[in-house]
């Protein structure tokens, strides 16, 4: 049996991938905070479905996301350094400060 060489490339029949591609790992709060948060970034257009991790990452779960951001100019500001422990991020007051383009 002769085999044929293997032509690595996308397959016409699949639509073109574009977006931003995002896998999270984290606990069920920390995923919705943080699909929230990337949603207020940009669309989702595919959002995967929370699958649980097992063994030493019992309790949290992995999740996949596509998402089409604009780029708009503006930087993220700086983070803190001083606290190498880091802090949650109050989603509503951020929200309440953020400016629409």
């Amino acid at each position: 049996m002769t085999t044929r060489p293997r032509h690595d490339r996308p397959s016409p029949r699949d639509a073109r991938l574009s977006g931003l591609e995002v896998w999270l790992t984290g606990t069920p709060a920390e995923l919705d905070a943080a699909t929230a948060a990337l949603t207020d970034a940009g669309h989702l257009t595919q959002h995967g479905i929370r699958r649980p991790l097992t063994g030493t990452d019992a309790g949290r779960y992995r999740l996949y996301l596509r998402l089409t951001l604009t780029a708009t100019g503006r930087r993220a500001p700086a983070a803190d350094t001083a606290d190498a422990g880091g802090a949650l991020i109050d989603l509503a007051a951020a929200r309440a400060h953020r400016r629409t383009a």
